[in-house]
């Protein structure tokens, strides 16, 4: 007999012994072994009903993202159904072109907002200089003089 014989989930004297010798030893270890020899076929198909879900969910989210920003949203395969792939293609370049939209707005509110802070920093520090030469003595102000 091979090894995978011995311990199928089954009610086989190596399994029960070892579930035996799991509860003596350390129960949770003696529930699990109890565990797989009732419910040990359906583990397999269970694992592989698990991994077939996996995979479609990985390979679809793989798709999606690489539809997404590599080569735009219509470079998908079509449905089979032309009025929807055309409805699909024309909300998805809206959708494109909204973005390209904000991602413009966004680059002038940032330049706006380097420009505000250059500002602002130049009449900090043109303040800065008007009251050092006001005659301070060389000490900002809220500081004391070293």
């Amino acid at each position: 007999m091979n090894q995978s014989a011995l311990l199928r989930p089954d009610w086989t004297p190596a399994t029960v012994a070892l579930m035996v010798l799991g509860f003596m030893v350390f129960w949770p270890l003696g529930l699990a072994m109890l565990a797989y020899i009732v419910f040990g076929e359906r583990l397999k198909s269970f694992k592989k009903d698990a991994n077939n879900a996996a995979d479609g969910f990985f390979s679809a989210c793989r798709g999606r993202s690489r539809g997404f920003r590599g080569q735009g949203f219509g470079q998908s395969s079509g449905t089979g159904n032309v009025a929807f792939d055309e409805w699909r293609e024309a909300e998805l370049s809206r959708i494109e072109e909204e973005r390209r939209k904000l991602d413009e707005m966004r680059e002038e509110f940032d330049a706006y907002m380097r420009e505000l802070r250059k500002a602002k920093d130049k009449e900090e520090f043109d303040r800065f200089m008007r009251e050092r030469r006001s005659g301070n003595g060389g000490t900002v102000p809220g500081f004391p003089a070293a």
